[in-house]
């Protein structure tokens, strides 16, 4: 019976350090995501500034109120703020452990994100079909590498989303995928943050 007992406390013994691993494991990735946020805030101010100094530099091609065009622009907010909203109930219907409306709401959050993105590479080739490079002017070096930076870390956030709903589709809702809803809610959170930056800054301040 002692050596029963003995032999039980062994084995809660030997479970306990890899549960705690594993809790261990799974703090570390959450704070290498937020380590990483904190670099990207870091990327975008870095960016910002540089737009800012560079924003009246146009070397006699065009300026930012001859190039922009605000109702492409609003539309493009417009759909990456409401993709927001729509990531937020994702991550309501996984609290409310209800997998089919957390995949169904990922989906429409990536194809409004998909769309933001169709929305601006237009914007992109129309102004370099008018001239307008990102070699044509400090502003528009800084214009398109700021703007440009947004884009693809939005492209990025979509293929993460994608990969996301497939490992959803074959696990369901786990430990491992509720974190990475919500990181990747808290990632598109923050690219709808830069955005209203690159709208107020970029955009706004440019057609006025």
């Amino acid at each position: 019976m002692a050596h029963g007992n003995a032999h039980a406390q062994s084995n809660s013994h030997s479970h306990a350090p890899s549960h705690e691993g594993h809790v261990d494991l799974e703090s570390l990735r959450l704070m290498g995501f937020w380590i990483f946020l904190i670099t990207d805030c870091i990327l975008f101010g870095s960016l910002f500034a540089t737009y800012i100094v560079l924003h009246g530099n146009t070397a006699g091609g065009p300026t930012a109120s001859e190039l922009f065009h605000m109702p492409g622009v609003i539309a493009e907010t417009f759909i990456l703020l409401t993709s927001s909203f729509t990531s937020g109930l994702a991550v309501l219907s996984m609290n409310q452990g209800n997998r089919k409306g957390l995949i169904g709401w990922l989906v429409v959050t990536a194809l409004l994100g998909a769309s933001f993105i169709t929305l601006e590479v237009t914007e992109f080739v129309k102004m370099v079909h008018e001239g307008a490079t990102i070699g044509t002017s400090g502003f528009l070096s800084g214009f398109f590498t700021l703007v440009g930076t947004h884009g693809l870390h939005v492209s990025l956030g979509l293929v993460w989303m994608t990969a996301l709903m497939i490992q959803l589709g074959r696990h369901g809702i786990t430990p491992v995928t509720r974190r990475k809803v919500n990181i990747i809610s808290l990632y598109w959170h923050f690219l709808d943050v830069v955005w209203i930056f690159v709208f107020t800054i970029v955009y706004m301040l440019g057609v006025m």
